[in-house]
């Protein structure tokens, strides 16, 4: 038999990531990167950095065991490329979560021009048999 978890366990469990990731000092960033992503977060950054977005102090909202974004997440480009991967890293610059732009973190566009603005309009990250 599979586990089962209540919501407030599976809401805590969510909400780790907000209070992982947000460390004393200063805020959060989301790297916008080409290429593949690397095995795991431990793995050498891969790619061109495209875009460096500076996360809001509130930047999950969690419900029902599944959290998602809360505030603006957009910025300038920084590079011209096509996003593959992103990595949010704490202010210490350790990544503590990666995935792909295509369905893990979901971007207005991921044919990115210098100067052009980047969105993201979707990243959810929903816990066991939530």
């Amino acid at each position: 038999m599979a586990f089962q978890f209540g919501s407030t366990l599976r809401n805590n469990r969510v909400s780790q990531l907000q209070s992982t990731v947000w460390t004393t000092g200063a805020a959060p960033t989301l790297l916008i990167l080409s290429g593949s992503e690397p095995a795991n977060c431990a793995a050498t950054q891969t790619g061109t950095l495209l875009a460096t977005i500076t996360l809001p102090t509130t930047f999950l909202s969690s419900s029902g065991g599944v959290t998602t974004l809360a505030g603006s997440w957009s910025v300038a480009a920084s590079t011209t490329g096509t996003a593959g991967y992103f990595r949010i890293l704490d202010n210490a610059s350790v990544c503590h979560i990666q995935g792909n732009v295509t369905t893990d973190l979901v971007l207005n566009n991921t044919s990115i021009t210098s100067g052009q603005t980047v969105t993201v309009t979707s990243f959810t990250v929903t816990d066991a048999n939530a």
